[in-house]
């Protein structure tokens, strides 16, 4: 626990599995049980300036085999990967989800439960994003003509996408789409929690065990199967 919590581009199960002395299934297990605990159920609404911004995770096609190149690289662009949206209180939080596609509904749902009315958002020219002024005091950076304009950018947001793609890449190397929030509560809880020390980041999550369950056959998606 206090590895994960503390290691800036998290832990492999490997590594953990050779620390340890168990099995790397073993260790797979208790990571992700304690990326359980590390999940942020409850938050204050964001406020003041928030940048909201949207990534694409997935393997690169240069570093495939030629086979698996073929079955999973069908297009350009985002097609075939996983699409995170994210929005970070300048100087406070970030809040991710994964979403099927960064649709115009999906974002602002997500947006009017997440930040407060009134807030000044800051976004890219993504088109999704078009009425947020309806609600909020909303501010566009066009990336195809600059990426900052005085206090207008989403360079917070950027920031954060290559921590979060360090990890999974150089730490994770391969993470199933099936997985993928509970990689994005680990990245997103050390983020938040940065401002603390080791001490305390292990002390919080030991506190948001209880209550948090989560069995193999849950985690391999062997229950739900069961159920339909």
């Amino acid at each position: 626990m206090w590895l994960i919590v503390n290691a800036k581009n998290g832990i492999s199960s490997y590594e953990l599995h050779r620390a340890l002395g168990v099995t790397q299934k073993t260790a797979w297990f208790m990571l992700h049980r304690i990326r359980l605990a590390m999940q942020n159920g409850t938050f204050e609404k964001l406020g003041g300036d928030v940048e909201a911004d949207e990534t694409y995770i997935g393997g690169r096609a240069r570093n495939m085999h030629k086979e698996a190149r073929a079955r999973k690289i069908t297009g350009t662009g985002g097609k075939d990967k996983a699409v995170v949206f994210g929005m970070l209180e300048r100087g406070g939080d970030v809040v991710l989800a994964h979403v099927n596609r960064p649709r115009k509904t999906t974002l602002e749902t997500i947006i009017d439960n997440t930040v407060m009315p009134g807030s000044r958002m800051y976004t890219d020219a993504l088109k999704s994003y078009n009425g947020l002024g309806d609600t909020y005091r909303h501010f566009v950076i066009d990336h195809a003509v600059s990426y900052v304009e005085g206090l207008v950018h989403t360079n917070g947001m950027e920031n954060f996408w290559s921590l979060l793609k360090r990890t999974i890449g150089g730490t994770y190397v391969s993470v199933e789409p099936f997985h993928l929030h509970r990689y994005l509560d680990e990245q997103a809880f050390r983020f938040n929690e940065r401002k603390a020390n080791d001490g305390d980041r292990f002390t919080k999550v030991a506190s948001q065990v209880s209550g948090k369950r989560l069995t193999y056959k849950r985690l391999t998606g062997k229950e739900l199967v069961q159920c339909q």
